[in-house]
């Protein structure tokens, strides 16, 4: 369950149980003011009667005032009952209605069944002197709780509805809140998620304090990614830079060889060596490109580079491997300077990976096109070969690191070229696509725009 869905959940369940409070308060309240109206109406109207007793010659005289039944009819038309007692006895009324407890000098309630009804009944207690004795005089009066009732009801669906009103509206403001609350964490994610692969930078992003925690131990783990793929990086670079150091004295004294010889067989062999050593020198190169692509990507040195120059200069490079397989190298669009702004030392290592990566494939006596032209707001170059084609892979897949070609099994390679100069081409903004050419072969189209 997600974090938001669960504060929310909560928050609702506060709602719900805050809704039933507040229901069951209004509800108490309402029925008990209803019940204090109707027991101060009741005490009246035995007041009244109580008042309207007197002594006379032959006992008591009670004349009940209209009054006294009058305000009760008013409130609703419940029906009333009454009995009065003189010294525990009936003197008039309904001899079986229940009688409260005696209640002292106030007034005393009771709610009771009566005659398939419920009754709200006072009882008021008063003395009188008859002959020189006192008589005690009790004055029951009851009334039927429809009225009552009725309220009770009219509040509680008044209190349902606030309650009902108050759940929506908490729920409402409770979903609100968590999205307010968890909006800290989402803008935190999205700078997170918005980086690069190769970006661990610490990430210095402002966030409550409840985040700090989070964002210490993130950043901790980050400097410590950091640190282990700086020290991997290191190792590869140091260990490539320790194999060219052998592979180049190897390559010397064999071309030494190869020209102090006129044995045709010893210079096919030594020319397999020569062959050899240039694929492991270039396997060993391509590792220590690399290391310091993936670092420079992070701390580029961006400055003016005319690509034009630098395309010429990796054609250069490349001529003498070129050679040793009778691989003609054809170079267009280089007449005018190509001024961009980025790290040269990054672009010479895509230049130079495309350009190896087409002389290696190529077969023998082919040609390689190196073309380079403006665009809208970008220059293109191209690298054209004749050579096997990507296959069945996509350009995309064969971009990754150590990902080589189905029909490459025999040649060896890193699997590093093309991920090097996805990489380049990521870290100035640009694009890097491979095609099958038509008739055969390979078009590798780097992209790099102009500023």
């Amino acid at each position: 369950m997600s974090l938001r869905r669960r504060l929310f959940l909560q928050m609702l369940g506060v709602a719900a149980v805050l809704s039933v409070a507040l229901y069951l308060t209004v509800r108490t309240v309402a029925e008990r003011a209803a019940e204090a109206t109707q027991d101060n109406i009741l005490a009246a109207s035995a007041t009244a009667i109580a008042e309207a007793a007197r002594a006379a010659d032959q006992g008591i005289l009670v004349d009940i005032p209209y009054a006294a039944f009058a305000m009760l009819g008013a409130v609703s038309e419940d029906r009333v009952f009454y009995r009065i007692l003189a010294n525990d006895e009936t003197i008039t009324g309904y001899e079986d209605l229940p009688m409260p407890g005696p209640g002292g000098a106030g007034p005393a309630y009771l709610t009771s069944p009566y005659r398939d009804t419920v009754v709200r009944i006072v009882r008021l207690n008063r003395q009188l002197p008859v002959d020189g004795r006192p008589v005690d005089l009790g004055i029951v009066v009851a009334q039927t709780r429809l009225a009552q009732d009725a309220i009770a009801r009219r509040v509680a669906n008044v209190a349902a509805g606030l309650g009902i009103g108050f759940f929506l509206l908490a729920g409402l403001l409770g979903g609100l809140a968590a999205q307010s609350t968890l909006r800290p964490l989402r803008r935190l994610a999205g700078a997170v998620s918005r980086r690069g692969p190769s970006d661990l930078r610490p990430v210095d992003h402002s966030a409550p304090s409840e985040l700090q925690p989070l964002l210490s131990a993130l950043n901790g783990f980050i400097g410590r990614l950091r640190a282990a793929l700086d020290r991997t990086e290191t190792l590869i670079a140091e260990a490539a830079h320790h194999v060219r150091t052998p592979l180049a004295t190897v390559r010397i004294q064999t071309e030494i060889a190869l020209r102090n010889t006129d044995d045709d067989a010893t210079r096919r062999t030594l020319r397999a060596v020569i062959r050899a050593v240039e694929e492991s020198a270039r396997s060993a190169g391509q590792l220590l490109d690399h290391a310091m692509v993936s670092y420079r990507s992070d701390h580029m040195d961006r400055g003016p580079v005319d690509l034009a120059r630098r395309l010429s200069e990796m054609v250069h490079s490349v001529t003498p491997a070129a050679d040793l397989r009778d691989i003609d190298l054809h170079l267009s669009g280089v007449d005018q300077p190509a001024a961009i702004t980025g790290d040269e030392v990054l672009i010479d290592a895509a230049l130079r990976n495309l350009l190896d990566n087409a002389v290696k494939y190529s077969p023998a006596d082919a040609r390689i096109e190196a073309a380079l032209a403006p665009g809208d707001g970008w220059f293109w170059i191209e690298i054209r070969d004749r050579g096997r084609g990507i296959g069945e892979a996509g350009g995309a897949e064969l971009a990754t690191r150590f990902r080589r070609g189905a029909n490459v099994g025999d040649i060896v390679g890193s699997g590093l070229g093309l991920s090097i100069v996805e990489e380049v081409a990521r870290a100035h903004g640009g694009r890097f696509s491979l095609e099958n050419r038509e008739g055969g072969g390979t078009c590798a189209r780097l992209e790099l725009p102009r500023t």
